[in-house]
């Protein structure tokens, strides 16, 4: 007889380990499978986590090099450790997996390592990392199963030379040229930390921008502070093939729109290519054809609104299904398909999910963009600040950027939010707890603020959308 469970989740990643949690606090009886062998997904092993790590490290790298001068601060012979500083990446992984195991067993949750299929409605078989089978009953299943990187075309990743994201997180020296293909978030981080220890960094982009999605005005201004630090960039390009010999990788580039024909092809010469193009929901091997669970033409799960799939009892989360391939996105449907489960009303407000690239500076977003905005023929009014203005960020010696603020012309309602600056993806997060109330611009701007903080300038621009800014 199959082990018998209230839910089994399918993947153990932010969304699959959060929502095994809830349910599990919630009284219901829980089991995960996860494939890996190690807890918290793409996010925790090989994405956010470790790649925070690098961004930090080889930040704090570089501001010993070049920023801490304008301190009355001065160091002499910097050298870069890449083996401590991978070691030190690698600790940061394995505390955080394990912290999540702990938190399984607290939960007295059943893990499963192996890779789970629905044999049909209320069961899942797990093929064990160890060997053998389990089959667990449940009288629900939630699919949490994440994504992996996007194929380009032409392109044959090796994690070598021509690396996804997972193994530029692992490169064994610093390349002298390093090509990113995609100016998405993970491109411009990963160039970023490369960047730093030394790599010279192209960033080829299909598109006639960098960070397609957020707001135009901060994209170009980010651009332009990339250019600064470093960052060469090859927009309205495509990459069509990549040939990895032994002095390198020569890659093939042509225009996007392909106007030129083949006439136009160059070739850009580099030692690792980094393909960024984007993430596509993982779900091979779950059984779902054979269910008849729909997906859409990006291959996502289809879910209403309790992010049940038109299959009854089966439920999925995350990146395989629509909206932002955001691990914090995945929490919070973790969390609300556990209290649905539960008879309460889980819910995700997705206008409110912020989007944070940590660069330095970073870049921050939360709702509409002004492109957005007036597409849909939205009224709005506009309020910015920059950081040039603000206290705290003048004795810190970090000044660029600025903080945009859009509201409802006619309600003051705050309809999105776009921080280009120092700390941005910690100051995003008092306009998100606005959004998430309603809040409008006046309610911010009416909030006292402690000074000097960089927090003052969204309180700023926040003035600025009523055209009563104090400090411009």
């Amino acid at each position: 007889m199959p082990d018998s469970y209230d839910l089994v989740v399918i993947g153990g990643g932010p969304g699959g380990y959060v929502a095994a949690i809830r349910a599990a606090q919630l009284g219901m009886k829980v089991a995960c499978v996860d494939k890996r062998g190690s807890l918290g997904g793409t996010c925790l092993n090989v994405g956010c986590i470790p790649s925070k790590a690098l961004l930090q490290s080889s930040e704090k790298f570089d501001e010993a090099k070049r920023a801490l001068a304008v301190h009355g601060v001065k160091v002499a012979g910097v050298e870069l450790d890449l083996r401590a500083m991978m070691a030190h990446k690698d600790k940061v992984v394995a505390d955080n997996t394990r912290g999540v195991e702990f938190l399984f067993k607290k939960h007295k949750i059943a893990y499963v390592k192996g890779t789970g299929r629905i044999q049909r409605p209320g069961l899942v078989e797990a093929s064990l990392l160890e060997g053998g089978e389990a089959v667990l009953a449940a009288r629900s299943i939630v699919i949490a199963t994440g994504s992996d990187s996007a194929p380009l075309a032409g392109v044959e990743v090796d994690e070598k030379a021509i690396v996804s994201s997972t193994g530029a997180l692992a490169l064994e020296g610093v390349p002298g040229h390093l090509v990113v293909v995609g100016a998405g978030y993970i491109g411009l981080e990963m160039g970023s930390v490369w960047l730093r220890l030394g790599a010279q960094v192209t960033v080829v982009e299909f598109l006639d921008r960098i960070l397609p999605g957020m707001d135009g005005e901060i994209a170009k201004q980010f651009q332009r502070l990339l250019e600064r630090q470093g960052f060469k960039f090859r927009l309205s390009t495509k990459v069509s093939a990549a040939r990895n010999g032994k002095n390198g990788v020569a890659l093939t580039l042509e225009p996007a729109d392909g106007s030129a024909g083949g006439a136009a092809a160059e070739t850009l010469a580099c030692d690792v290519v980094l393909v960024s193009v984007g993430r596509r929901p993982f779900t091979h091997g779950l059984g779902l054809e054979a269910l008849g669970v729909a997906l859409d033409n990006r291959g996502m799960v289809q879910v209403d609104e309790g992010f049940e799939t038109n299959v009854k009892g089966i439920y999925a989360i995350g990146d395989v299904i629509r909206g932002p391939m955001l691990a914090h996105k995945a929490e919070d449907e973790g969390v609300a398909v556990a209290e649905i489960l539960a008879g309460q009303a889980g819910h995700v407000n997705y206008e409110a999910i912020p989007g944070i690239v940590y660069t330095f500076p970073e870049v921050a977003a939360v709702g509409k963009s002004e492109e957005q905005l007036k597409a849909s023929g939205i009224a709005y009014k506009v309020g910015k600040f920059p950081f040039s203005a603000n206290a705290r960020a003048r004795a810190a010696a970090t000044t660029d950027g600025f903080v945009k603020m859009l509201a409802d012309a006619k309600s003051d309602r705050v309809l999105g939010c776009h921080i280009l600056g120092p700390d941005a993806g910690t100051l995003i997060h008092e306009v998100v707890v606005a959004m998430e109330f309603g809040g409008s611009a006046e309610d911010i701007a009416r909030t006292c603020h402690g000074h000097p903080t960089l927090n003052e300038a969204v309180k700023e621009a926040a003035l600025a959308v009523g055209g009563r800014a104090i400090h411009i």
